[in-house]
């Protein structure tokens, strides 16, 4: 039994209080929510408060990047031992924004993910081609490299701790959102891939996201389908209401 997860990518927003504020009033709205993994994304500098006003409740707290090292010359990055003391208990890697504005690469997403594993950090590994790839019927081939690319060189045992959210990157933040078929068919081949990378086992018990303007009227029918563990959202986890009837979500 795969347990859903729903993920909130808070983004560059929000100071220290305003996430504070927020996290206040999310975790009134959802402490009888059961049966599902809640998770909060703050920026870097909200994440320790955040952490600490979450302590005992049923949300649990990531980063929305880490760096591949522990610790060494690297002026603005946070390695992934620092996260998990200051409270993370994920870390999303490989997100379309780390892609598209900072040079994120699968490569670097490998990196990101062995060393979120080895420090004990859930990786949130998120893959999801462009609309120009969509159009030319190159999906599955994007996200096969993808995920690939990502997973080379991790054990059987330690894929099974990852979590992958797929994204399609022209449903980011545009209002448009993939059908729940079509976010079906690539959650789908993607498990199919993993069981053939990783065996059934595995692939039968790992967690697939879908990501691309997930609000709280269209969760319902996405979650319906099978392959659809949950969902990482954005803009409608920046207001407790919205957030909390996604985290609600019904079959």
């Amino acid at each position: 039994m795969r347990i859903p997860v729903i993920a909130g990518n808070w983004k560059m927003f929000n100071t220290v209080g305003e996430s504070l504020a927020l996290v206040r009033d999310l975790k009134a709205q959802v402490a009888d929510a059961q049966g599902v993994q809640i998770v909060v994304a703050p920026v870097f500098t909200a994440i320790h408060a955040v952490a600490a006003e979450l302590k005992g409740s049923n949300i649990a707290v990531s980063s929305q990047d880490v760096y591949w090292e522990e610790t060494g010359a690297f002026t603005g990055e946070v390695g992934p031992a620092m996260l998990k003391d200051a409270g993370c208990a994920y870390a999303i890697i490989g997100h379309s924004e780390r892609r598209q504005f900072f040079g994120e690469t699968d490569d670097t997403v490998n990196k990101k993910v062995k060393a979120a594993l080895k420090a004990g950090l859930i990786p949130i590994m998120c893959v999801g081609e462009l609309l120009e790839e969509r159009e030319a019927g190159k999906t599955m081939q994007v996200v096969e490299k993808q995920v690939k690319g990502g997973i080379t060189g991790i054990s059987s045992d330690d894929i099974a701790k990852i979590i992958i959210a797929y994204e399609p990157v022209w449903a980011i933040g545009t209002g448009k959102t993939a059908t729940p078929a079509q976010a079906q068919e690539v959650h789908k081949a993607i498990r199919a891939l993993i069981a053939a990378l990783a065996g059934t086992q595995v692939a039968v018990g790992l967690r697939i996201l879908y990501g691309g303007s997930v609000k709280a009227d269209n969760v319902d029918v996405l979650m319906r389908e099978e392959d659809i563990d949950g969902a990482l959202v954005g803009g409608a986890s920046l207001k407790a209401d919205s957030f909390a009837r996604i985290v609600k979500f019904s079959k």
